[in-house]
């Protein structure tokens, strides 16, 4: 008979000592939070901090002390999403509040594919709710994932198989025909989502936009026009609640009326701005959102829940489980016991394996409720207006494109130079923005004019924020210009 241990190896030693390892991580984190206005906004990783990492894992098991000091040592370097001066791309900037759930999280430890058990209650009630935000009926079902990136792939899939009769399941795509259409401004998750469907990029049609940079109805019922005169099969048109590079929100309502007059599914693409349905500023832009066959979006962005959460709608909770239900015989579903609580969320998409992400979720609007985190998206969009009012009030900016949700895109301008050479100018001028830790912006192209990209998808960005970041370009340019003049 072997002779095991009275107790396991990973089960602390003594519980009150480690308990007051957790209470002073805890503080660790909390203190860094409450600092989060203070110091540079991003800061690159040291090489002794990168070294480190490699050496704790070749002189593992540490003690407990060198342990605490080599996580706390990562703490000043993140990407910086947690400062008010972070204005690059849209990231959320996460709260406090999220800490208390993801103890929670962890203390549980559970598998939400499937089984009867809390986590799954949660992850339907947070359903409930979110069909309700959108207009959806209540047999709507959805899916928390990691990121509106993997919310399309599952949308595409269910309409893919829809379109295909759900034969594809087994037989492949191979000659399916099918094509889909989306905003040339949309995401490329969308592009990447028909690649891992197996339909390939090139099935997606992007549609020339207006001046507006929403998509343009005529241009895609001639697209559609010409694929079916092709021999072509259209099934998806993809609309974009957000522009990754200038915020704007496509002419949901004149979708879908497109998707229904030729039959085909109508997604949404909300990563960000269908949040916004919370926002009596940006949810009468909206209209149309309740009418798609899905909607995929981020809780991590505008919502400011801590990474990664992500979400799936789908009108049809049929063709939804169809696409994905798989129960084998070691997954049975049974009426009682830890086997029931059917249907399983292994049922709506590809992972079995899933943590209990819907927690954070429920538990941030539980906490902060949707007037207060609808009225911190109003406070960016007010935030935003007043940027582009300084930037066009500024003879050395020019702005690039309108502003429509949470972005403005402009550039500093300097006679004498050429469009490539603005380009590399203020390219250089938001990498030193970045590297000096005063803001960090990014960058994009609008109309072939490279811009200083400024989102803000950021409840703790205040207007000084804004006058800091107006001033170092100031500051930075000058010196950024005659460096480049010289050379």
């Amino acid at each position: 008979m072997t002779d095991f241990p009275e107790k396991s190896a990973l089960e602390p030693d003594d519980w009150a000592a480690f308990r007051q390892r957790a209470h002073e991580t805890l503080d660790r984190a909390l203190d860094r939070l409450e600092q989060a206005g203070t110091g540079s906004v991003w800061s690159p990783v040291p090489k002794d901090v990168e070294s480190q990492l490699e050496q704790a894992l070749v002189a593992a098991p540490l003690e407990a002390d060198a342990c605490d000091a080599a996580l706390a040592s990562l703490l000043p370097y993140g990407v910086g999403n947690t400062h008010p001066r972070f204005l690059g791309w849209v990231h959320g900037s996460g709260t406090p509040f999220g800490l208390l759930p993801a103890m929670i999280e962890a203390s549980l430890n559970a598998n939400c594919g499937g089984r009867d058990h809390v986590g799954l209650k949660v992850e339907r009630a947070l359903t409930a709710w979110v069909a309700e935000q959108f207009g959806f009926p209540q047999t709507a079902s959805g899916l928390v994932v990691t990121g509106t990136s993997m919310a399309t792939v599952v949308a595409l899939k269910v309409a893919r198989d829809a379109a295909l009769g759900f034969a594809s399941r087994e037989t492949g795509v191979d000659g399916s025909k099918l094509v889909a259409y989306t905003s040339a401004e949309a995401h490329a998750c969308n592009a990447r989502a028909l690649d891992i469907l197996g339909l390939g990029t090139s099935a997606l049609r992007k549609i020339a936009v207006n001046g507006a940079f929403r998509m343009d109805l005529s241009a895609l019922k001639s697209a559609i026009d010409r694929d079916r005169a092709a021999g072509l099969v259209p099934f998806a048109v993809i609309g974009t609640a957000g522009t990754v590079n200038t915020g704007a929100i496509d002419d949901l309502g004149g979708l879908a009326v497109i998707a229904e007059q030729e039959k085909l599914w109508f997604h949404v693409d909300g990563a960000f701005a269908a949040s916004g349905i919370l926002s009596d500023e940006v949810a009468p832009k909206l209209r149309g959102i309740e009418r798609a066959h899905s909607i995929a979006f981020d809780f991590h962005k505008w919502l400011h829940v801590n990474y990664d959460a992500g979400f799936v709608l789908v009108r049809d909770e049929d063709l939804h489980r169809r696409t994905f239900s798989t129960r084998p015989e070691y997954l049975k579903a049974a009426e009682r016991g830890l086997a029931a609580g059917n249907p399983w969320p292994v049922e709506f998409g590809p992972e079995l394996s899933r943590g209990f992400r819907a927690l954070k979720v429920w538990a941030h609007i539980a906490e902060f409720g949707p007037q207060r985190l609808g009225a911190a998206i109003s406070e960016n969009c007010q935030l935003v207006r007043t940027l582009a009012a300084l930037v066009d009030d500024a003879p050395s900016l020019e702005r690039l494109a309108p502003v429509e949700t949470s972005i403005c895109c402009f550039r500093y301008r300097a006679d004498g130079l050429t469009e490539s050479e603005l380009d590399a100018l203020n390219e250089e001028i938001v990498v030193r923005l970045q590297e000096t830790g005063v803001a960090a912006p990014s960058t994009t192209k609008v109309n072939g004019k490279l811009a200083i990209r400024v989102n803000i998808t950021n409840h703790r960005t205040r207007e000084a924020d804004l006058h800091v970041l107006l001033g170092a370009i100031d500051d930075l340019a000058p010196e950024a210009l005659a460096q480049f003049r010289h050379t």
